[in-house]
């Protein structure tokens, strides 16, 4: 029901701010066609101005490349002395994302059938349960309506180890099949468990060891940041902050004892292995620890598939047999998120292409100055809005806030807007798409207060970015 009013919302707040904008705002009438018919490409409004009317920092971007950003249009030289200056849509209309979304689902149908497989040769050669035993003194707690050594806790590690490691590609297979697993002990199949809203907020919180992506993007502007790993530190700390209150929140909901002796041990384990991995990779240059995440992450996956072989070939499993019935559910599993990603993505198309977006983030801006506080945290702000649900957007805004804030004498990555963008951008997952593939993946209806935990988990991560933006930056 949450879900149900939550996506009804977003409908009609968008057309609700669309039809003002279509009346109040110049060139307004084409925002409906836009948001039906428009994609990502289109151009929104385009005007030229004289070079004087704009800033030093547009006109080092352009000596540097062809076009720069500014504020939330776009410049290029234009013939003659003028400048054209121009604003593209944020996301694809309405036809566009139906078919981005079935393009999304057809791209996960390979994934799906590959990490399936080898997880049904897994299951049959007994090494989810075995995993399951070592992780169970810990799940035990957290998840207590799943029996001790049941296969759902070695699937949720797998999800877990691979979200750690940046690996979204096996995350999500992972994921699902760790939903199933719990949905068999689901009394209510439309309703969800427990378990199921404890996992799906942990995996929400977006816990990532290294933020690759990230540091690849700040190195790779035009104007490169002069320490692309510097938002390394405290992108570790929002995310595992985020993925202890996701923890706390539940837990309080679910009446769990979060200060037992064996949760406690664990998390402290866990924190004392991720601090010294991150006091190790602190010390690498840049390339040397996108080396390292590239070993890492890849030959996880590789080191997996040879374990899971290997253990089939011991207990004499028909493997092939075994991976090509599990790659058959992922085939089932992949088409069947076709209508929950569609009707999510639609909606959070409407959103961002009917002005709502802008219109929250001049009135923060607003708030803030009013309040008599510090507003230079706002500009980086659009990249969290966007996160939960959008994450190809928030990276695109991340980018984009990195780009606008360049001036003559500091790389934008540099500016504080931009770097807190980056840390926004590494402290949680896109909250609304995980709620519609996973959800939509066992068939759940009533979310119960899931999506209420997630979005409180992000607003923690939000708030502890902001706080470690000025601490190591401000």
């Amino acid at each position: 029901m949450a879900l149900s009013r939550i996506w009804s919302a977003f409908i009609i707040v968008s057309l609700l701010v669309a039809s003002a904008m279509a009346v109040f705002r110049p060139g307004g009438e084409k925002i409906f066609s836009q948001m039906v018919t428009g994609k990502n490409t289109d151009t929104m409004s385009a005007r030229t101005i004289d070079s004087a009317l704009l800033p030093a920092s547009v006109h080092q971007q352009l000596l540097a490349d062809k076009q720069a950003v500014w504020g939330k249009e776009k410049v290029y030289k234009a013939e003659g002395t003028g400048y054209r200056v121009y604003k593209l849509l944020p996301a694809n209309g309405i036809f566009e994302t139906c078919k981005g979304a079935v393009e999304i689902c057809i791209g996960l149908i390979g994934i799906m059938a590959l990490f399936m497989g080898f997880m049904t040769i897994a299951d049959k050669a007994g090494g989810v349960r075995f995993l399951s035993r070592i992780i169970g003194p810990f799940f035990s707690k957290i998840f207590p309506g799943v029996p001790s050594g049941h296969p759902a806790h070695g699937h949720m590690v797998m999800n877990f180890s691979a979200n750690l490691m940046g690996l979204d590609n096996a995350a999500t297979p992972f994921g699902i099949k760790a939903m199933e697993s719990l949905q068999e002990l689901n009394p209510d199949k439309e309703k969800a468990s427990n378990a199921q809203i404890m996992f799906l907020c942990l995996h929400a919180s977006g816990l990532t060891l290294i933020p690759v992506a990230i540091i690849a993007a700040r190195a790779s502007l035009k104007q490169p940041s002069a320490n692309p790993t510097e938002i390394f530190i405290p992108c570790m700390i929002a995310t595992f902050v985020a993925t202890v209150a996701a923890m706390l929140i539940v837990s309080y909901k679910q009446r769990i004892n979060i200060f037992q002796k064996t949760i406690l041990l664990w998390i402290l384990g866990i924190s004392a292995v991720l601090g010294g991995l991150v006091i190790y990779l602190t010390s690498l240059s840049t390339g040397a620890l996108q080396s390292f995440s590239g070993i890492l992450s890849n030959g996880l996956i590789l080191l997996i598939f040879l374990l899971i072989v290997l253990g089939g070939l011991y207990k004499r499993i028909n493997i092939f047999e075994a991976f090509v019935e599990g790659a058959r559910g992922g085939f089932d599993t992949a088409v069947k998120i076709i209508p929950y990603l569609v009707g999510m993505l639609v909606a959070i198309s409407l959103l961002r292409n009917s002005g709502t977006f802008e219109v929250i983030i001049d009135g923060l801006k607003q708030l803030f100055a009013a309040l008599g506080a510090d507003t230079k945290f706002v500009d980086g702000l659009p990249t969290a809005i966007i996160k939960p649900l959008s994450g190809s957007g928030a990276r695109g805004m991340m980018i984009d806030t990195m780009n606008a804030n360049s001036t003559a004498v500091m790389s934008g990555a540099d500016s504080f807007a931009g770097r807190l963008a980056c840390i926004l951008q590494g402290s949680s997952d896109t909250t609304f798409y995980v709620i519609a593939v996973y959800f939509g993946a066992v068939g759940i209806k009533n979310t119960r207060y899931s999506i209420g935990a997630m979005l409180l988990a992000d607003l923690v991560g939000i708030i502890t970015s902001i706080i470690l933006a000025y601490v190591f930056f401000g």
